[in-house]
């Protein structure tokens, strides 16, 4: 039987719910996933400019299931599909990436304050020594 394919990759069946302690996990992954990574501003804006599609989304990844089986985990995909068909998940993760994205960047966002004060303060002090060299004369 040299022509029988065997497939390594056995037949998940279609999940049609979700439990609340499994979105709520899954929104914390993905949110640290974009968090981490430093795309909190365009996950955001990507979540929120498909906000309107959600539901028709969830149903696209559906759609493709099949194929993204080769790819993804078919059960961690379905849940993902299944989150995004509420619009109070999609967002609770907007919310989420925002939070991590504060926590993780507090520190370098407050760096880059001191340091744009710091140049200002110089600038001014320049301007000021040309000026008051300008009023001696």
């Amino acid at each position: 039987m040299q022509g029988r394919i065997e497939m390594k990759h056995e037949y998940q069946e279609i999940r049609t719910s979700i439990s609340e302690e499994e979105t709520r996990e899954l929104i914390e992954k993905v949110a640290q996933f974009i968090a981490i990574r430093g795309l909190a501003p365009a996950g955001i804006m990507l979540i929120e400019s498909l906000h309107p599609l959600h539901s028709i989304g969830s149903q696209a990844m559906y759609f493709v299931l099949p194929f993204a089986e080769i790819i993804f985990d078919s059960a961690k995909y379905q849940r993902f599909a299944l989150m995004i068909q509420k619009r109070e998940n999609l967002q609770a993760l907007v919310k989420r990436i925002d939070e991590l994205d504060e926590e993780i960047n507090r520190e370098k966002r407050a760096e880059a304050r001191l340091k744009r004060k710091r140049n200002r303060n110089l600038w001014k002090a320049r301007i000021n020594k040309i000026f008051k060299h300008k009023n001696k004369s």
